[in-house]
């Protein structure tokens, strides 16, 4: 068994050694080593000599990161200790075992490390595929040496890995830095002899040959003031990648000319021949990467073992259906690379808004005319204005040579906000019967949340990150909230357009809705509880409209079913102020608030209720509960009695001690009321193992119980906020569930299906022992438009899983068996009295609810699909049986 203080001369030998290699300073060198000591009496295993380098090496990353004394690069770290990129981010999370060994600063480098990494591994694997498609293996013998295969991969490559690192602030965009690798491709195809390449590409630069507008000395020249007509030449190969790889040729062309000539003309790297300098590239890259300290890129070229991603992670990633037989002709969708996912995602968004216009279409221009007052004007301006702001602030963001980019992707927003008011204002007026939208239409808060949303729908289809192949949730800078801080916005408001938003555009992706349902979740965990939320101030004037000081509104009856049928105008339009006089005047109309009451006498009238904040607390109590309950059944599902305990104490702290949520985390709230009960009822269950079941949750960060809100401007562990904080403000209520009279349970919230249909979503067909009915998806690109049956086989349109490949006799017998089954709970109530098998007749399925093979009647509750399954099911059951009676009468004569 190893030691777990290891002293011996040997290992501090290596210690030393390994910091002497890395440059560390000494008092770099003296709290890592303490580090490990600590680590080492934790866990014995990490002192062995199998575990040991790697242990010091992360130790030493850990305290070079929190001191800013980081005087190696990444790659060397891990060339130095033999861990590739995914061993190391994996280890670095087993070592913090008690859960302060890793600080918040060190997950946010290790959390841009990773994310970098899985750009550019996805990068460079389509790079290579990509350049195998292009370039000949064995070019004919006229082709120099220099202009070898390996040769134009390293330049491309460095070349990439130059103009990224110099014109691109954010170094986790998939899609941008993909479009800019389109554009190096671009730049060195058309340079390569037509001998090198493959078809289309050859005749291509053929082409551009004899144009005379490629292989020419372009040191010095200034590309933007080429005629048109070379523009037009030069676009031929752009156009051809940009095909081939569903990627937006506008876009492309657009990052072409303005971010990477630009980069060309300014970087010094092009020789008299037009292709970059080798020695002069290397030496300006090898600049960047010691000066980012981050991963030596370059190392994919060599398919170093750093750089090779986890076997076990990659085991995890989306599967394709076996085959029975290779030679069996059959549609298997392959899983698709990030950046086809990436891709197909923008395709999809694009074609949904190419009926939609940049201005409003005229059925708008209808409902603005025929409001109070004319929302036109006004709704412009502020389009026109977000475009500015938009521009700068996505500029500032990723570099100042992409703002133009910027104005692409808010125009599509734009479109997209167009089109849902469109689809919102129709619903309205077939609920209302109304078309006077004046009060709606001249909210500004309601328009800057919609146009919000909308330009937060293209951002996360552009900005899809590598690491989301795994579905794995994977922040970048442009990610949610940056949103509302661009358009200065309040979470609480913004949440507010999400559900309506939704519903009213069908066409969203299910990664789209699920992105919207995650920024909502986030809403409601923190962003709404920030200081300066407009959440408290409703929480205030719910209470004074109640007469109460101890109890907001909506926090009583968290166990009523939910209804998803609120609007963005009963959200926008929800009264702030209960009426103080009495009610005159005609009944409410559109320009009222949605949920106004006819005028009454004072004694019989209703205090109206903010429907914003009673719809909140309710989502804030399915998704408390929902968290909750995972955690519990993680950690104490020997202890069912608990959970209703647990609950009431989140309940109440929520309902009535919601201040301390501001600036706080739901998680941290759940984590406390969890630890609370179980001390208080002698349960033995640490903070630490709490923690450790909360990290393996999905959508936690490490944050939530590292860093918590003290005191103003004071922030510690989450264990010292129970003690300083949490048990102060509860210490008597908590106390009272170990009295003999414990506080009255707070019912479990009813939990309701979601309001948002995913499309792609297999269902359950009901009563139908675990059979599922789901979409086809289909293989075809995007680019070849929406799937339509007409373009599928026979074949493929109609495609059986029952869960695994089949095709056997046996596993055949196993589907006839459940079916029949199926058979017998479906049809044993209308075929109680039926003695024996009917004649056979032919089946007709144009009666519903009648089966004509022997005229009996349908549940009622049974759907359709249920009721054919059942109709084909009787059949096959009676022709089985009178096969084997007809087979027994014939054994029969033959014995006699």
């Amino acid at each position: 068994m190893c030691d777990a203080f290891p002293r011996v001369e040997v290992g501090e030998a290596d210690f030393a050694a390994l910091c002497e290699a890395l440059k560390v300073s000494e008092s770099v060198r003296e709290r890592a080593w303490k580090t490990y000591e600590s680590l080492s009496a934790a866990d014995g295993a990490l002192a062995c000599s199998t575990k040991k380098k790697e242990t010091w090496g992360v130790c030493i990353f850990i305290v070079a990161i929190d001191q800013d004394e980081v005087t190696f690069t990444f790659t060397e770290l891990l060339k130095s200790i033999n861990m590739s990129v995914c061993t190391f981010f994996q280890f670095l999370k087993e070592v913090d075992v008690n859960m302060d060994t890793v600080s918040t600063k060190v997950d946010s480098t290790a959390s841009r490390l990773k994310k970098k990494y899985d750009v550019l591994f996805a990068l460079y694997h389509k790079f290579e595929r990509t350049c195998g498609l292009i370039y000949l293996e064995q070019p004919s013998s006229e082709i120099s040496a220099e202009l070898s295969s390996i040769l134009v991969l390293k330049n491309y490559w460095i070349t990439f890995l130059l103009a990224k690192g110099k014109v691109l602030q954010v170094e986790d965009d998939l899609v941008i830095s993909f479009q800019l690798l389109l554009c190096v491709l671009d730049y060195f195809i058309k340079l390569s002899p037509p001998a090198m390449l493959k078809e289309p590409y050859k005749s291509s630069v053929s082409a551009v040959t004899v144009n005379g507008s490629a292989r020419t000395p372009r040191r010095g020249q200034n590309r933007s003031s080429r005629t048109a007509k070379q523009l037009d030449t030069d676009t031929k190969i752009i156009e051809i990648l940009c095909k081939e790889h569903d990627c937006n040729l506008d876009e492309v062309k657009n990052v072409y000319f303005t971010s990477f000539i630009p980069f060309l003309n300014s970087a010094s790297i092009l020789a008299s021949n037009g292709l970059p300098e080798v020695e002069v590239i290397l030496k300006q890259y090898d600049e960047l990467y010691v000066k980012n300290k981050d991963i030596d890129a370059r190392l994919f070229l060599n398919h170093d073992e750093t750089l090779q991603p986890d076997v076990r992670a990659c085991s995890q990633l989306e599967r394709t259906p076996l085959k029975n037989n290779p030679d069996e002709e059959i549609n298997i969708i392959l899983p698709q690379t990030p950046v086809r996912a990436a891709m197909n995602n923008i395709q999809q968004l694009i074609m949904i808004l190419n009926s939609a216009t940049d201005k409003p279409s005229d059925t708008l221009i209808k409902y603005f005319n025929n409001c109070t007052v004319n929302p036109k004007d006004s709704i412009l301006k502020r389009v026109e204005s977000f475009d500015h702001i938009f521009k700068k602030k996505f500029a500032e963001a990723v570099g100042q040579g992409w703002a133009e980019t910027g104005s692409q992707r808010y125009k599509l927003g734009v479109r997209l906000y167009y089109r849902v008011m469109e689809s919102m204002l129709k619903s309205e007026e077939e609920r209302l019967s109304v078309q006077n939208f004046s009060k709606l239409l001249n909210d500004n808060i309601f328009h800057t949340s919609l146009l919000a949303c909308a330009v937060e729908v293209v951002m996360a289809t552009y900005g899809r990150n590598a690491s989301q192949s795994d579905n794995t949730s994977a922040e970048t800078d442009l990610s949610f909230p940056w949103i509302l801080n661009v358009f200065d916005l309040k979470a609480f408001d913004f949440y507010k357009v999400i559900e309506s938003f939704i519903r009213a555009e069908p066409s969203l992706t299910r990664e789209m809705i699920k992105h919207l349902e995650h920024c909502e979740h986030r809403i409601m965990e923190s962003l709404a509880w920030q200081s300066g939320s407009p959440l408290f101030d409703r929480i205030k004037e719910s209470k004074e409209r109640e007469g109460q000081t101890d109890q907001p509104e909506p926090t009583s009856t968290p166990n009523m079913p939910f209804q998803h049928n609120h609007t963005a105008a009963d959200l926008y339009l929800s009264p702030v102020k209960s009426p103080k006089k009495k009610a005159s005047g005609p009944p409410p109309s559109a320009t009222s608030p949605p949920d106004a009451q006819p005028a009454v006498t004072p004694q019989t009238q209703k205090v109206q209720k903010s429907t914003s904040l009673s719809l909140f607390y309710k989502k804030v109590y399915l998704l408390a509960y929902r968290r909750l309950h995972t955690l519990f059944l993680h950690l104490l599902s020997e202890h069912p009695d608990l959970e209703p305990l647990i609950w009431t104490l989140f309940q109440h702290t929520l309902q009535n001690e919601y201040e301390l949520m501001r600036d706080r985390h739901l998680d941290q709230i759940m984590m406390c009321s969890m630890y609370g009960i179980c001390k208080v009822k002698n349960v033995d269950l640490q903070f630490k193992t709490i923690v450790s079941a909360y990290k393996e949750l999905c959508n936690t960060n490490q944050e939530t119980f590292k860093r918590v809100l003290i005191r103003e401007e004071k922030y510690d562990s989450i264990i010292v906020f129970y003690n300083l904080v949490f048990m102060q403000k509860l210490k008597t209520n908590i106390l009272q569930y170990a009295s003999s009279r414990p506080p009255t349970l707070s019912p479990i919230p009813h939990i309701p299906r979601s309001p948002y249909q995913f499309s792609n979503s297999p269902r359950r067909v009901p009563a139908g022992n675990n059979i599922y009915i789901s979409p086809l998806k289909s293989p075809y690109k995007f680019s070849d438009g929406f799937q339509s049956p007409t373009k599928m086989t026979p074949r493929s349109r109609i495609l059986v899983s029952i869960g695994e490949s089949f095709g056997t006799y046996e596993k055949f017998q196993k589907i006839n068996q459940m079916m029949c089954n199926s058979e017998y709970q479906l049809k044993r109530c209308a075929e109680a009295g039926a003695a024996a098998p009917k004649p056979l007749k032919r089946l007709r399925f144009d009666i519903e609810g009648t089966d004509e093979a022997d005229g009996s009647k349908h549940l009622p509750q049974e759907s359709k699909f249920q009721q054919k399954l059942a109709e084909m099911t009787s059949t096959r059951t009676r022709m089985q049986k009178q096969k084997l009676n007809d087979g027994n009468d014939t054994s029969a004569s033959e014995e006699k």
